[in-house]
């Protein structure tokens, strides 16, 4: 089973870009799905972005749709949320997911269908 580590996150000012970094420990099955998922304090954890790892589709939540872009590098273990425009409310804990699927079957903003999930890492946006 794949293991993922989140890395990237930290304090950043309202307005301001962070780039969060999913390291998987082994090459991705092309018939895969990473997301993005947060969850702050007291709230539920939240879907955020995803990336079919084969044709590189991506799948964005409202809240951050033309300002966070996913991405997958070409060593095929590496996931990005390059996170621009920051605000306040985007401060949570993100963190990274597996799902293994192809088509229909891939339910990429749903928490449950991920079956590997990263530690987490903070991201805090102040005023």
């Amino acid at each position: 089973q794949v293991q993922l580590v989140e890395s990237g996150g930290g304090l950043v000012q309202a307005g301001g870009s962070l780039r969060l970094v999913c390291a998987a420990s082994s090459r991705s099955i092309s018939n895969s799905v990473v997301g993005w998922f947060r969850q702050a304090p007291g709230k539920k954890r939240e879907f955020v972005a995803a990336i079919r790892w084969r044709e590189r589709s991506t799948n964005y939540a409202d809240s951050v749709k033309g300002r966070f872009i996913i991405s997958r590098d070409n060593d095929e273990k590496t996931t990005y949320l390059q996170m621009n425009s920051l605000k306040p409310e985007d401060t949570a804990v993100y963190y990274c997911a597996r799902q293994y699927c192809s088509g229909n079957g891939c339910h990429e903003s749903s928490e449950s269908h991920y079956d590997a999930w990263g530690q987490g890492t903070q991201v805090t946006v102040s005023s």
